[in-house]
């Protein structure tokens, strides 16, 4: 499965990016995050469903990470997607 996140909160400056890519790397979930020029960050990932649960948990778990808010959606899966990757 695959999902589209947007999360809202200090999340810029805080090291988001490199702790999804850490978190999806050690879970082997694919797909990307980015900084928005809004101050929000927005990742897809690929993976299994208690996956991509528990590397939103990782995520959150960290220290100076704070979301605030957090949207989710399903979108179609991508074939042949071998990595997470900042953007």
């Amino acid at each position: 499965m695959r999902r589209y996140y947007r999360f809202f909160g200090r999340v810029q400056g805080v090291g988001f990016r490199y702790r999804a890519r850490q978190a999806a790397d050690s879970l082997g979930i694919t797909g990307w995050v980015t900084n928005l020029y809004d101050g929000s960050v927005e990742m897809e990932a690929q993976g299994k469903e208690e996956e991509l649960d528990r590397l939103v948990q990782m995520i959150q778990g960290s220290p100076y990470i704070d979301v605030a808010d957090l949207t989710v959606k399903e979108t179609g899966e991508i074939e042949g997607e071998r990595s997470f990757r900042i953007r």
